[in-house]
């Protein structure tokens, strides 16, 4: 059990039920709401080569009705009572989150609990979802400029199919997932001990913590899945592919780099390095690389991954080695050269005002408590991550710009459109 300091942005308390359960509280009393986030600790990390896209499947199973609610009912039920929800798959976790009246609270526990306890996985449904899926997989990647990109950079960058795979998953996998397969895998991940509950709005501990006992307290645990080794080796020698994509009408660049977890000590400055990258106008790719080079866009990102991620520098543009040597070339100057006082300063205080915007909402603090605690075993990372960040100096840039960033490292996937791709 621990509380937050009374000095933290976001109070709360933690509790456990005795199955296994995890519960994390924050009383909010400025709006009459409540939002509910429950996180399971599966994501595409947890599948095995075959197995791409179980997860982000049973996210969508989720939502075909339980013992006492009937098909699409969850959402009716919700958004009938003033309420709004979604669920999310990542590689790391599934959560389902929903904000309602706050005297609707019995309400979204009672959904909750009842999918969590006796979900209506039928072969019907199974069906009717996996196709759902393979219609998303082919809207989002098969179909769409650039889709298959955005698979073959984490294959290209990771060694460990548990990183390097798509959450969406293969066509051939998703084609070849049985019905049997479903059920072992809801077995297996879907259970009060394998989920963390976050609740965060107008109602006392007290009786949130009683309800909530209420309606998950005699939902049975059962042994948790071993977690996957995510270990990736040590990038030693540069990697490059380049593939042509027939709907892509400008090249597109990746140049990305294998990172640390999310909350390793080196992590926070590579966020701020990544705002130096591309933060707005005023930043080195769009004045270098959109402004000099007219590239389309130019960007700059870090995964949030408990295990190891990638930086991605990347741009769009019509001159893809003109675009890829400027990209390379402020790659290099963060390595070389300390970044301007004024470049970090406004770095940080982009990053920080984008970390505070996510507290603004019930539903943001409840997905972020709900997630750092699968994550990390540390709710209260909500509150400490800003102080990580604003402790980043220009020498910290520099320094992991020259050990992640460095040329040895480097995996570069150049995407062209059929004409460039003859012309080339």
């Amino acid at each position: 059990m621990g509380t937050a300091q009374a000095k933290s942005l976001v109070n709360f308390s933690e509790h456990r039920l005795a199955n296994g359960l995890r519960v994390i509280l924050s009383e909010d009393h400025s709006a009459p709401t409540v939002s509910v986030s429950l996180a399971y600790d599966v994501g595409s990390r947890d599948e095995r080569p075959g197995e791409s896209g179980f997860a982000h499947l049973f996210e969508h199973m989720m939502f075909q009705g339980s013992e006492n609610v009937g098909k699409g009912e969850h959402f009716l039920l919700i958004q009938n009572n003033g309420g709004s929800m979604n669920g999310t798959t990542s590689s790391e976790r599934t959560n389902y989150y929903a904000t309602l009246p706050s005297n609707q609270l019995d309400l979204a526990l009672f959904l909750e609990a009842d999918r969590m306890r006796a979900l209506a996985v039928t072969a019907a449904n199974f069906e009717n979802q996996r196709a759902t899926v393979i219609e998303e997989r082919r809207q989002n990647y098969d179909n769409r400029p650039y889709g298959r990109a955005s698979e073959l950079l984490p294959e290209l960058v990771f060694e460990n199919f548990s990183n390097a795979h798509s959450t969406i998953g293969s066509m051939a996998d998703l084609e070849a997932f049985t019905f049997e397969q479903a059920l072992k895998f809801h077995d297996a991940y879907y259970t009060p001990n394998n989920c963390v509950l976050a609740l965060v709005g107008d109602v006392t501990k007290e009786r949130a913590l009683e309800r909530i006992e209420h309606y998950f307290g005699q939902i049975p645990g059962r042994p948790r899945p071993s977690a996957p080794n995510v270990q990736e080796p040590e990038p030693t020698s540069a990697r490059r592919e380049t593939t042509t994509d027939a709907l892509a009408r400008l090249a597109r660049i990746d140049v990305a780099f294998q990172v640390p977890a999310a909350n390793a000590s080196d992590f926070h400055a590579l966020q701020i390095l990544t705002m130096v990258l591309s933060g707005g106008q005023s930043s080195r790719l769009y004045q270098e690389v959109v402004l000099k080079q007219e590239a389309l866009s130019a960007g700059a990102f870090v995964q949030e991954r408990r295990g190891p991620g990638m930086l991605v520098v990347a741009a769009y543009a019509p001159d893809a080695e003109k675009a890829e040597e400027a990209l390379l070339r402020e790659i290099g100057r963060v390595r070389d050269e300390k970044v301007e006082d004024w470049e970090l300063e406004k770095a940080k205080l982009t990053v920080r005002r984008q970390a505070s915007q996510q507290l603004l909402s019930t539903v943001s603090r409840a997905n972020l408590l709900a997630i750092y605690a699968v994550f990390y075993q540390d709710p209260d990372f909500i509150n400490r991550r800003l102080d990580l960040l604003d402790q980043v100096t220009a020498e910290d840039l520099q320094r992991v710009a020259r050990q992640y960033l460095s040329p040895a490292r480097c995996r570069t996937l150049l995407t062209l459109p059929p004409a460039l791709e003859k012309a080339a």
